[in-house]
């Protein structure tokens, strides 16, 4: 059975949109894109370089793997066995691949994506792909959160935990604060939501 891991940058009120720089997803006039640029100093690369290390295959929507595959085919040094690695891409519109290894989901999202989490192989890892992650939420299908938390308010965007988004417990698993203020949190799922009162 493999792992289903979120990596997601995300400011201190929830927008993960178009962290790294202009012309990303400007989508419903977002303006703001390359939000996280000013704070990537070399604590946040390190963990990063370290999460993106572990070989794994990536379950990405269909925006997050064009931009994907314009860029990392040609700069597999930078995140090494990204080309040889299985690109799961959900998208109900792009039937021609622009990376090797890609297969498409294209019907019954959840069905297939349980599935692959059956099956024997390399932790499934997902970058960007907001979309894509409120079917994730909303169907209980993240084991774990690897989450990077800059210290900026945006107040417009698309945001990490959108309507959906089902009660769920996560158990912090390891943090670190970068100096430039960004949080590296990861939390793993821990069962149902305890209530209790004072």
């Amino acid at each position: 059975m493999r792992k289903l891991v979120v990596l997601t940058f995300v400011s201190l009120d929830g927008v993960m949109q178009a962290p790294g720089g202009k012309g990303e997803d400007p989508s419903g006039g977002f303006d703001l894109e390359g939000w996280t640029v000013p704070y990537f100093d070399e604590v946040v690369g390190m963990a990063m370089e370290k999460q993106m290390t572990p070989p794994s295959d990536l379950l990405l929507g269909r925006k997050t793997y064009e931009i994907f595959a314009a860029y990392w085919p040609a700069h597999e040094n930078d995140w090494p066995g990204v080309n040889s690695a299985t690109k799961y891409v959900v998208s109900d519109t792009r039937t021609d691949s622009l990376w090797d290894n890609t297969v498409f989901i294209k019907n019954n999202v959840v069905e297939e994506i349980r599935r692959l989490k059956q099956q024997d192989g390399p932790q499934l890892q997902v970058h960007g792909s907001s979309n894509l992650i409120q079917t994730l939420l909303a169907n209980d299908l993240v084991d774990e959160l690897w989450l990077k938390i800059f210290p900026v308010t945006l107040g417009q965007g698309k945001r990490l935990f959108s309507e959906g988004t089902i009660p769920a417990a996560f158990q912090l698993t390891g943090s670190q604060t970068a100096p430039s203020g960004v949080i590296i949190a990861s939390y793993r799922r821990d069962g149902e939501v305890k209530l209790g009162s004072f």
